[in-house]
């Protein structure tokens, strides 16, 4: 199909200026950008007429890993103007998937990316994770990174150790394969079982592969709060011995006490920058994060995955350990209870309907919901739902936000956990930063913005055939209003869609027009 918009402002996703012109759409490409009279050619014409005309947003932390199985369209993402996600966040998604592990897995993932029955669960590797996406189509376009929680899995189970040199060579090869497949890089979670069984050493040999093929480093780092320094220069050693590209995941700093931090924090980026270290990061534009529950539990409670969870959590003489180490903490761990309480964490999901009352609600309101003490309501709550509990916490500080945000390394994300009441963010993370801190704060201009959004991203992961508007280019397009374009969602009542998102098109394919969904699939899966 040709499309043809006419008399838009042009942000072509460079940061250059804005302009007026028109743009036409032939087949899933960018076919001219100019002024030109192609309306009698066009088998479809949109007036864009005080409109921007954009790429697609990428949102380069997505969790719709198993959503996107279920519901293909994605529509959250799609009504912000995402055009394409990158899965497989955190090292822990869904391939490689050997068949002996899918049980203990599923429960490893579900705070995190949710469970369902109503799929196979039968592929092997992330080729077979990639055929299946393409078998069911995507809504948006979607690109994966390889899981380091998957392959120490597939490798060598679930244990707290150190790999044995065999051990860490089959983990390479398994590597290997998935980029092979077409994967955009390497994932990593250092707080999440079990990657956060890996030493350094680990990470930089597995770096070194990634290395060799070009792709990146994504990395959420072992401590966003008290060892925040100690963590980054892990993570900047990491990529000075491979030599890999390194993305921070939603950069941040968690807790009052750890806001001081915030100069030192810098400084390690223009350090490494400096170095000649290739560093990049993404990040959501909220003060409060969202992750499984489970990550306020020590991490020895982790030791053998979800079923050894749920074991330690029936001991009592364990609870009253579990409550000690939080209450004192451990070093090198993020204490979640500690930087944003029991008043600050708010449960988003569960898994049965037993505690369908609990979304919503903070562990402290739970806690006298059930009358119980915060610590064994919270642990009742993760026993009764095997581990599959979402939440968000209260962390951050807004100039924080606006500080990271206007940093060169820096795209925007989402992050956003699509189950139960969710983080607002999942709902307007993009147009929040359009509205809010673009057209109300003017913490950026629209084309900074806009190219935060678009071809940083794009760039940071390697994906040359979009994030800009030119001639040949994968037609990825959403036109917004840059005067009324904001987010409505809350996180009171999360599940709202933004305003001003007027028309979003996939591989040259209508999908959003004029607040009216297209159940068109028309995204592609992105192999490198």
């Amino acid at each position: 199909m040709s499309i043809l918009i006419k008399n838009g402002m042009i942000i072509d996703g460079s940061g250059a200026p804005a302009y007026r012109g028109d743009l036409l759409v032939e087949g899933d490409r960018i076919a001219e950008i100019g002024f030109f009279d192609r309306q009698g050619q066009a088998e479809q014409v949109i007036d864009a007429t005080g409109l921007a005309v954009a790429p697609g947003f990428i949102d380069t932390h997505s969790h719709s890993d198993l959503k996107i199985l279920l519901d293909p369209y994605v529509e959250p993402k799609v009504r912000q103007g995402i055009t394409t996600e990158i899965l497989g966040q955190d090292g822990i998604s869904m391939a490689p998937l050997p068949p002996e592990y899918v049980a203990p897995w599923r429960k490893n993932l579900a705070g995190l990316n949710g469970d369902s029955d109503e799929i196979g669960w039968d592929w092997k590797d992330t080729s077979g994770y990639f055929e299946l996406l393409e078998k069911n189509k995507v809504g948006p376009n979607v690109a994966y990174l390889v899981p380091h929680g998957n392959i120490r899995m597939a490798a060598m189970g679930l244990d707290n150790r150190k790999a044995t040199a065999a051990e860490l060579e089959l983990m390479k090869d398994l590597l290997r394969q998935a980029l092979e497949t077409g994967a955009v890089g390497l994932s990593t979670g250092l707080i999440y079982m079990p990657c956060a069984y890996a030493d350094t050493e680990e990470i930089i040999e597995l770096c070194k592969v990634v290395r060799e093929y070009n792709r990146v480093f994504v990395v959420h780092q072992r401590s966003e709060a008290d060892t925040i320094l100690d963590s980054m220069q892990e993570i900047i050693r990491v990529g000075r011995e491979s030599g890999v590209r390194v993305h921070f995941s939603h950069f941040k700093i968690c807790g009052i006490k750890n806001w001081g931090k915030i100069d030192k924090v810098l400084e390690l980026l223009e350090k490494a920058k400096q170095e000649g270290i290739r560093v990049t990061f993404d990040q959501y534009p909220y003060i409060a994060g969202s992750t499984m529950l489970g990550v306020i539990l020590p991490p020895w409670v982790h030791d053998g995955g979800t079923e050894k969870v749920l074991e330690r959590l029936k001991d009592p003489e364990l609870r009253k350990r579990m409550a000690e180490d939080i209450r004192n903490g451990i070093p090198g761990w993020d204490n979640f209870i500690d930087f944003a309480g029991f008043d600050g964490i708010f449960v988003t999901s569960v898994k049965t309907d037993k505690n369908r009352d609990c979304i919503g609600k903070n562990l402290r309101e739970i806690a006298e919901m059930r009358g119980k003490d915060p610590f064994e309501a919270t642990f009742d709550l993760l026993l009764e739902e095997e581990n599959a509990v979402g939440m968000y916490d209260y962390y951050g500080k807004e100039e924080h936000v606006i500080a990271f945000m206007k940093r060169p390394e820096q795209n925007v994300c989402t992050d956003g956990l699509l189950g139960g009441k969710p983080h607002p963010r999942v709902y307007g993370s993009f147009p929040r930063v359009l509205g809010k801190y673009v057209r109300e704060e003017k913490a950026l201009t629209l084309e900074e913005a806009v190219n935060k959004m678009t071809l940083k991203a794009a760039a940071a992961f390697n994906i040359t055939d979009r994030g800009s508007l030119e001639k040949g280019k994968k037609a990825d397009i959403v036109i917004f209003n840059p005067d009324t374009v904001i987010d409505t969602a809350t996180f009171e009542e999360p599940r709202q869609f933004p305003k001003g998102i007027e028309t979003v098109i996939i591989n040259g394919v209508v999908v959003l027009h004029k607040g009216k969904r297209f159940d068109q699939l028309s995204g592609q899966v992105i192999k490198l």
